[in-house]
Formats: structure tokens, sequence, C-alpha cells
């Protein structure tokens, strides 16, 4: 599993001119899922991504979790975090996980990530068309792989 994770003021997903979900100060999350993922991957990640220091203490030092500073958290599937460019300008996504297998994981991620966060996780809708909208806090961007653990 693959993840992008921006601090955000505030976060939003949009689908048809309507609003399905927003969070104010947290995390915004872009989950990718290949066809190798277990559930130790998505153990990894939410055990990372819920203690993850990214939000500044006191003394401007970034030494506190989204939970820390009950933050909320924003989470949609992008299976184009997996596209690869070695070949020609179109990107290939062959190493995205088929929707009858990412959903599911998608699914156990986010129930897994509400269940270690405490607090509902607000989504987007699995396979359909986003605008997300978004005021970066820093900015701050960090991308996770639960392939790449040492």
């Amino acid at each position: 599993m693959r993840t992008v994770i921006q601090i955000v003021k505030q976060a939003s997903c949009e689908i048809d001119g309507e609003i399905i979900s927003s969070i104010g100060r947290g995390m915004m999350l872009l989950v990718a899922i290949e066809e190798s993922d277990t559930q130790e991957d998505i153990d990894f990640l939410v055990k990372k991504i819920v203690n993850l220091r990214v939000f500044y203490d006191n003394n401007d030092l970034l030494n506190l979790s989204v939970k820390d500073v009950g933050g909320e958290i924003l989470c949609v599937s992008q299976f184009t975090l997996y596209a690869s460019t070695k070949k020609g300008n179109r990107p290939s996504y062959l190493r995205s996980a088929k929707p009858e297998f990412s959903k599911p994981m998608y699914e156990k991620f986010v129930l897994s990530l509400q269940t270690a966060f405490g607090k509902e996780i607000k989504t987007g809708r699995f396979g359909a068309y986003m605008n997300i909208n978004l005021t970066n806090d820093g900015p701050t961007t960090i991308i996770i792989d639960s392939k790449l653990r040492e």
C-alpha cells in the first residue's frame, strides 16, 4: 500500500457538485493498493499514520500526532499513486490492484484506521470521479509505502 499524507487546515471531497465529506484541521490521505497487499500492510500504515508526529507543539517542533491535536482524517482511494512512467508519455497503472481486490482492502484500511484513531474517518467514494479541495498546512506532505519499511 502507498499513501500520500497531506497536513491540512481543511479538506473536502466533492462528487457531481456535492460535497460528500469534509474535515477541518488534520490529514488528507490518498491511498493506493496493489495485489500483494495484506492485513500486515494495513496494520503498518494505520499505526504509522495515527502516531506520525507531524503537527507543531507549543515550541514550534513537529512533536504532535493527529490524535494529539484532536484533528480529523479524510481518506480517498487513488490508484494513480502506482503510476509507472518508465515508457512513453501515458502512465501505466498495472501495479494498482483491480477494484474487486482493492475496494475491500480499502474498506478494511478505513475501518482499521477508524478503530485505531478512535473517531470517524471521512472518505470519498471508491471508484468515483472526485474533486478534492484542501488547504495545505505548512505545506507538509509525506509519502509512505508499506513495502519500504526499512
